[in-house]
C-alpha cells in the first residue's frame, strides 16, 4: 500500500488489513444529498491529491433535471477542484471487492469553497459558532421504512414481507418482535455499519408498518452529517441484499406515520468544555431560552431545506406523530421543539421539524442557523407548551410553494448560510416544484374528471 493509506480512520485500515485495496470511489454530497462522483483503481487514487466534476451537480434536481442557477457566467459547467478529506474514509462492504468510499470537499480554482456544496455549508455555520467560542454538538435519528420492492411508480407503496412470511403490521411502536420480523436486514447494517466505522447506539421499531429508527451517537456536526450521508447508502445496499427498498421517503405510506430526522443540539463553551445550556447551578441559561427562540422564530424560513419535496408536507398531520407547530415544551412529544429529560451537563433541545428526506449537511446547517441567530439576536421564546400541541394552530407551511417564499424572504438566514446557496437553493427547489405541478395525480383524474 502507498504511503496515503497511512492518512486512514482506524476502522478503514482494519478493513484493508491483509486485503488488496482496488478502488476508490471519490464522493460529494448534491443538494439532495445523492453521492455524486468517480470510481477510479486504487493505484491512480494514490497518484492524485484531487479530481474535477462540473459545478452544474449543484444545480440539479432530484428527477435529473436542471435549475437554472448558474449565474453570470451561464451554464458552462466549470470545472470544481475536489479534494479528498482522509478523516471520512471508509469501507463500502457491500460491493464485489475491496472498496474505499472518501467524501470530498469542493473549491473552486481559486481554492475558495464552493458556496452551495452542502458540506461547505454546514462548515460555513459551524465555523460561525466557533467565532463566538462555541462548539455545537448535535445527535440525528434517522427514520425509515422497509418496504415491498415497487417497480411502478403507480403502484402505493406497501409494507415489506417479515421473516414470519406476514407483511410488516403498523402501530407496534418500540415492539422487539416487530424489529425481530426485519432481523436478516438489521444483522447487514449492524455488520456494514461495523466495517465502516459507525456506532449505533440503538435501533427501534417505530410506529409505521415497516418503520425503524437509528440513533447515533452525538458529536461534531460535520462529523455526524457525513455519517447520515453514509447510512443512507448502508442502509438501502443492506435492504437490497434481502429483495426489499429502505426509503427514506418523509411520507411513503398513505395513513402511517411520516419518517423525520430529529436533530438533538447542545452548545458547549470551546475553552471550558461546558454545556452554556445549564448554568452553574445546573439551570437553564439565556443561552438555551435564546437557542429556543431562534428555533421559533426562524424555522418556519427554513422549513423550506429541512422539508424539501412536495411528499416532505404530508407528513405534518395532526396526530400523526410529526409536529404541525413550533411550541416548545419538556418531555413532550407533541411539540415541535422538545426539550428531552437529560443532566444539566446533556441539556439539549430537539428540534423535531426536520423530514428524513432532507439532505442532512443541510438540515443540520439550518437548524444550527436558527439556534444561532436566536443566540446572537437574544430572542426570547414563548412560553412552555403546556398539554397537547396537536390542539393548538399548525404553523408549518402546508406546501413546499408556501415555504419557498417564506425562504426566499429570509434575508438573515441567508446570510447565515450563505447567499449564494440560498440563490441556487431556491432556483432547483422551484425548478423541481414547477416540474411536479405538471403531474396529474390519481385524485384529480378520479374526483375532477367527471365532475367539474
Amino acid at each position: 500500500m502507498s504511503d496515503w493509506t497511512n492518512k486512514l480512520p482506524e476502522a478503514a485500515r482494519t478493513y484493508l488489513d491483509g486485503k488488496r485495496l482496488d478502488e476508490v470511489e471519490c464522493i460529494v454530497s448534491d443538494l439532495p444529498g445523492i453521492a455524486r462522483g468517480k470510481a477510479v483503481p486504487a493505484k491512480k487514487f494514490a497518484k492524485q491529491d484531487k479530481f474535477h466534476l462540473p459545478d452544474s451537480i449543484f444545480y440539479q434536481t432530484i428527477t435529473g433535471g436542471w435549475g437554472e442557477a448558474a449565474g453570470d457566467d451561464g451554464f458552462i459547467e466549470k470545472d470544481m477542484i475536489l479534494k479528498p478529506d482522509f478523516s471520512t474514509a471508509t469501507a463500502a462492504p457491500w460491493t464485489a471487492d475491496w472498496t474505499l468510499q472518501v467524501i470530498h470537499d469542493s473549491y473552486d480554482r481559486d481554492g475558495t469553497p464552493i458556496p452551495f456544496a452542502p458540506r461547505n455549508v454546514l462548515k460555513r455555520v459551524v465555523d460561525l459558532y466557533h467565532k463566538e467560542g462555541w462548539e455545537p454538538i448535535v445527535a440525528p435519528e434517522m427514520e425509515f421504512f422497509l418496504v415491498a420492492r415497487n417497480l411502478d411508480p403507480a403502484k402505493e407503496i406497501e409494507p415489506m414481507m417479515g421473516r414470519s412470511g406476514r407483511p410488516a403490521a403498523a402501530r407496534q411502536a418500540y415492539s422487539m418482535t416487530a424489529v425481530d420480523e426485519f432481523g436478516p436486514v438489521i444483522d447487514d447494517i449492524y455488520d456494514f455499519a461495523e466495517a465502516q466505522g459507525f456506532e449505533i447506539d440503538g435501533i427501534t421499531q417505530e410506529g409505521g408498518a415497516g418503520q425503524l429508527e437509528i440513533n447515533l451517537l452525538h458529536g461534531e456536526p460535520v462529523a455526524l452529517a457525513d455519517q447520515v450521508f453514509y447510512f443512507k447508502r448502508l442502509i438501502r445496499e443492506a435492504a437490497l441484499r434481502h429483495n426489499c427498498f429502505a426509503t427514506f421517503m418523509a411520507k411513503p405510506i398513505a395513513d402511517e406515520p411520516g419518517s423525520a430526522m430529529h436533530i438533538h443540539h447542545s452548545v458547549v463553551d470551546r475553552d471550558t468544555g461546558m454545556n452554556i445550556f445549564s448554568g452553574p447551578q445546573g439551570g437553564d441559561t439565556d443561552a438555551f431560552f435564546y437557542f429556543i427562540g431562534g428555533l421559533q422564530k426562524y424555522l418556519p424560513a427554513a422549513i423550506a431545506v429541512l422539508a424539501p419535496y412536495v411528499n416532505s408536507y404530508r407528513r405534518y398531520v395532526k396526530d400523526h406523530a410529526a409536529p404541525i407547530n413550533l411550541e416548545w415544551a419538556r418531555d413532550n412529544r407533541t411539540t415541535g421543539i422538545r426539550i428531552p429529560i437529560s443532566s444539566p451537563a446533556a441539556r439539549r433541545v430537539e428540534n423535531r421539524i426536520a423530514g428524513m428526506d432532507c439532505n442532512p449537511y443541510l438540515g443540520i446547517a439550518a437548524s444550527l442557523a436558527c439556534g444561532y441567530l436566536g443566540m446572537k439576536n437574544q430572542i426570547r421564546p414563548d412560553a412552555q407548551f403546556r398539554g397537547d400541541a396537536y390542539e393548538g394552530e399548525g404553523e408549518v407551511p402546508r406546501v413546499l410553494g408556501e415555504a419557498l417564499e417564506l425562504f426566499d424572504g429570509a434575508e438573515e438566514l441567508h446570510q447565515i448560510l450563505g447567499p449564494e446557496f440560498a440563490r441556487v437553493y431556491s432556483i432547483v427547489k422551484r425548478a423541481e416544484y414547477d416540474e411536479f405541478l405538471q403531474v396529474i395525480s390519481p385524485w384529480e383524474r378520479e374526483h375532477l374528471l367527471l365532475n367539474v
